[in-house]
C-alpha cells in the first residue's frame, strides 16, 4: 500500500526534479514578466495596440498554466504541459514570423515578437526544451506490470 501511496509524489517529483527545476524557474520568470508587462500596457494605453497587448497577456496566462502543470506532476498534468508547450511553440514561431513579414500589423512589440528577441530569445527556446524534457520524463516511466 505504501508504494501505491507515494507513486503520485514520484510523478510530481519526477516532473520538477533535475532539468525540470530549472524551466519551472525560467517559466515562472516568464510568468512575471509577460503579466506585468501586459496589465501593464493594458491598464496605460491599451487603445495604442490592443493585439499586441492581448498576445502578451496571452502569453502569461500560457506560461502560468505550464508553470503549475510543472509543479503538479503526474501523467495528466504532463499530457497538459505537452500540449501547451506545443501550442506555446505554435504561437511564437507564428507570432514571430508574423512580426517579422509584417512589422506594421503590430503597433508594439509583444512577448513573442521577433521570436522573443526581446527575452534573449528564451520564449522560443524555453517550449523546445520543455517538451524535450517532457517527452524525456514519459519515456523514463517504469514499466507496468
Amino acid at each position: 500500500m505504501t508504494a501505491v501511496e507515494e507513486k503520485p509524489a514520484g510523478d510530481r517529483n519526477r516532473l520538477i526534479s533535475g532539468p525540470g527545476t530549472l524551466l519551472v524557474w525560467l517559466y515562472g520568470v516568464m510568468v512575471v514578466g509577460a503579466v506585468s508587462r501586459s496589465v501593464y500596457q493594458i491598464a496605460t494605453d491599451f487603445g495604442r495596440a490592443p493585439l499586441a497587448y492581448s498576445l502578451s497577456a496571452v502569453a502569461g496566462v500560457v506560461y502560468g498554466f505550464i508553470t503549475y502543470s510543472l509543479v503538479r506532476g503526474g501523467e495528466t498534468a504532463r499530457k497538459a504541459a505537452l500540449v501547451c508547450c506545443a501550442a506555446e511553440l505554435v504561437g511564437v514561431l507564428g507570432v514571430g514570423t508574423w512580426t517579422l513579414v509584417e512589422p506594421s500589423a503590430f503597433a508594439d512589440s509583444t512577448v513573442w515578437s521577433d521570436y522573443g528577441m526581446e527575452y534573449l530569445f528564451i520564449p522560443v527556446l524555453l517550449p523546445l526544451s520543455a517538451l524535450y524534457w517532457l517527452r524525456r520524463t514519459r519515456e523514463q516511466a517504469p514499466a507496468a506490470g
